[in-house]
């Protein structure tokens, strides 16, 4: 039997994990399967194949996180052949994680994001769509794929909030604030349909061409705003979302609070913007403390 197909179709029709997932423990999956082939197959490895398979991919240089991701992916599969009653010992119940340095998320200054979202012109089609962009990732924390993903349906004005679908299909309600809001409200009223040229989309932002904005789209934008302004540091789409969750959280906001808005299915990814903000008191205590 495949083995590893039988896995993946659990995990899609079982876990309801999304395609990007199945696909990334499907690659994990086949290294492993092709490092076992001149010795026995995948089902039939002991607890010291499984390690010398993990010391070699520390050989070829990859990140302890990438290896983590790795490890938890066989994990998960000889947990199902176990389920399965495929086998009657799992080889990877002694082997831990190596341990991951986290590196602190790049964010920008609360004067940074206001110079930002400052840039766009305001008086052109594009720079009103460009503003609400702007101000829907730093006011929401989307992902570049949700923002871009975005309907006219997800929106209530209203009421403000947006609704998003994250990874794994998972919906998540956000607040929209006021000034992102009107916004969105100045673009649709008075951009938008000029650029889709009397077509139709479902999507909310789209390009100049009236289709659906693309990642390397969004990139482009933002990293142009950011040349604009003179920011010397590298900044990419995810820099807002990150700015979004330190800013909220060093003004006060809760930390489960902060993961339900991000859509963290674990609280663990989101204790790293802790870190962020503990980093830039430390900071704040060395400059201004006349002791430190």
């Amino acid at each position: 039997m495949d083995y590893i197909k039988s896995f993946l179709d659990y995990l899609s029709i079982e876990k309801g994990l999304s395609s990007n997932t199945i696909q990334s423990y499907r690659r994990d999956l086949e290294k492993l399967k092709l490092f076992l082939e001149k010795k026995c197959s995948i089902e039939k490895a002991t607890g010291k194949d499984i390690s010398n398979f993990i010391q070699h991919l520390g050989k070829l240089n990859l990140s302890s996180r990438s290896i983590a991701r790795c490890l938890s992916a066989i994990k998960n599969f000889y947990k199902f052949l176990i389920l399965e009653g495929i086998i009657e010992v799992n080889p990877t119940l002694n082997i831990s994680s190596p341990k991951i340095w986290f590196t602190l998320p790049r964010y920008l200054t609360f004067d940074e994001v206001e110079k930002l979202l400052s840039s766009p012109d305001e008086s052109s089609e594009i720079g009103l769509r460009d503003k609400a962009i702007l101000e829907t990732m730093y006011a929401t924390g989307l992902r570049v794929s949700e923002l871009i993903s975005l309907k006219l349906s997800d929106l209530n004005l209203e009421l403000g909030y947006i609704k998003c679908v994250g990874k794994g299909g998972k919906e998540r309600i956000i607040p929209l604030g006021k000034i992102a809001n009107q916004k969105i409200r100045d673009y649709l009223k008075s951009s938008r349909n000029k650029l889709l040229k009397n077509e139709d989309s479902e999507f909310l932002f789209v390009n100049y061409r009236g289709k659906k904005l693309t990642r390397q789209g969004l990139w482009k934008i933002i990293k142009g705003y950011a040349m604009q302004i003179g920011l010397k540091s590298k900044i990419t789409p995810h820099t807002l979302r990150h700015s979004f969750a330190t800013h909220l959280l060093e003004k006060g906001a809760d930390l489960r609070s902060v993961q339900l808005m991000l859509g963290h299915s674990q609280i663990t990814t989101t204790q790293i913007y802790t870190y962020v903000t503990r980093e830039r008191l430390k900071k704040l205590y060395d400059k201004f403390h006349p002791r430190a």
